[in-house]
């Protein structure tokens, strides 16, 4: 199975658990200094924004410099090549997916800090696909084994600006939805034109 679209089917088996065990009511009893992970503040400088980018220099290092990035880099673009050359793909994947995952659950205890509730169904609502579009407008291919955390930085940054620069002019949130899933095919449609024409 591939792992695009089991790791979407997961997202969904886990989201809808997480409705079932509350019951689709939200978790508004947090411990005193909770609101600080995601609203506070360091020498005037937001904590989020301080994690992002202790995240982003952690994994351009990862990618850059260790054999872990360049494992995964390989077992992107071949994962047979990758396992002949003596890579132990399984484990790359399961670290992978184990890097995914922390992260995944430290954005959402800082989505909680914010706005001061857990509701699964609220919070992230849409989020999966402006992840997979900052990442596919920063260069990186769906294929696999191709990619840069900087470019990555880049498209968050970019699709950051575009939806808050529509909120502010007062564009629809159905019209803001049509530019998303434009952006997507037509970052998708280039890649794959620079992947046929290397």
């Amino acid at each position: 199975v591939p792992t695009f679209i089991s790791t979407l089917a997961f997202f969904l088996v886990l989201r809808g658990a997480a409705g079932q065990i509350t019951h689709g009511f939200s978790i508004m009893s947090f411990p005193p200094g909770f609101a600080a992970l995601g609203s506070g503040h360091i020498w005037m400088i937001p904590v989020p924004a301080i994690i992002f980018l202790a995240v982003f220099l952690v994994m351009q290092l990862v990618m850059g410099y260790t054999t872990f990035g360049r494992a995964i880099y390989a077992v992107g673009g071949n994962a047979e090549a990758a396992r002949l050359s003596g890579i132990p793909v399984g484990w790359v994947k399961v670290g992978v997916m184990v890097i995914v995952a922390v992260l995944a659950a430290l954005a959402g205890l800082m989505q909680a800090s914010q706005i001061s509730s857990g509701n699964p169904k609220a919070a992230v609502d849409g989020w999966e696909l402006d992840v997979i579009a900052s990442v596919i407008i920063g260069g990186t291919s769906l294929m696999g084994g191709s990619g840069r955390i900087w470019g990555t930085f880049i498209g968050i940054l970019f699709l950051g600006v575009l939806l808050n620069g529509m909120t502010l002019m007062d564009v629809g949130d159905y019209w803001q939805m049509i530019v998303r899933g434009g952006l997507i095919l037509l970052a998708v449609l280039l890649n794959a034109a620079l992947s046929k024409r290397r």
